[in-house]
């Protein structure tokens, strides 16, 4: 048997998330499908993290086992020709045994994007969330700063969560600003079910001023749920980069298009 590891892109809208689910069609499923029908195996593939439905991915990162003899290249093209236009793969190639694509990641990297004005922008409508208003990106920008260290993150999970371990360790947290778009950057070894998206809504909360500026730093401190604020639509959010010991997944995208 030969591990394959997989870059994948995909567009969210239309699935339940990455992972198979027996209420709806998901990311998962379709590239599963896609390997029986170039292999005839039942082949599994495992992602580096589930992403919810209606969330998007620019490199996920999987991988499978398969006694197929075709070039370890050659899947991504051939996967493709048995995949909707939303879901792409990016970059195939054998990889060690010992590699797994959720357990042999170092960090991860995920993006919110905001739009900003008067009217939405219909070709941002499924990757971005609309404000009419202008927050106050400064309040935003500092209370980011406050996720940053290893923190319980116990008040950011979603409620119906049974994670036990809810300690992560963030190493990037900040807000940018391009025009009328506005984009929380976020890496960290790990995070919990609904956190980045939990910590948007508590932040773009700040930005209203609904919420103190103290408002993170506070809901780390007490790990109560309730005193976060509420959980950002799916649909801003992206995974962006996922980065292991000796593949970044921005490194072999950028230079397979160099």
């Amino acid at each position: 048997m030969r591990r394959i590891r997989l870059i994948i892109s995909y567009d969210g809208t239309n699935y339940v998330g990455w992972q198979v689910q027996p209420n709806g069609v998901s990311v998962q499923a379709l590239l599963e499908k896609a390997l029986y029908e170039l292999t005839g195996e039942r082949i599994r593939v495992e992602g580096s993290g589930r992403t919810d439905s209606g969330v998007h991915a620019k490199a996920q990162v999987a991988h499978f086992d398969t006694g197929a003899r075709m070039a370890a290249d050659k899947f991504a093209i051939a996967m493709n020709m048995h995949l909707p236009p939303d879901i792409r793969v990016l970059y195939s190639e054998e990889c060690d045994p010992s590699f797994h694509a959720r357990f042999s990641a170092k960090t991860k990297v995920y993006t919110y994007t905001v739009q900003l004005g008067p009217h939405a922008d219909v070709f941002l409508r499924t990757t971005s969330l609309h404000l009419h208003y202008m927050p106050d990106v400064e309040a935003m920008q500092h209370a980011a700063a406050d996720v940053i260290g290893t923190h319980d993150f116990n008040a950011f999970k979603c409620a119906d969560s049974s994670m036990e371990n809810t300690v992560r360790t963030i190493s990037r947290s900040e807000w940018t600003r391009n025009g009328n778009l506005l984009v929380y950057t976020v890496e960290g070894n790990g995070f919990l079910y609904n956190m980045v998206r939990i910590l948007v809504g508590t932040m773009l909360e700040i930005g209203s001023g609904k919420r103190s500026p103290d408002t993170l730093r506070k809901a780390i401190e007490s790990g109560n749920r309730k005193d976060a604020g509420a959980t950002a639509p799916a649909h801003g959010l992206c995974l962006y980069r996922v980065v292991y010991p000796d593949f970044d997944t921005l490194e072999v995208l950028d230079r397979d298009r160099s």
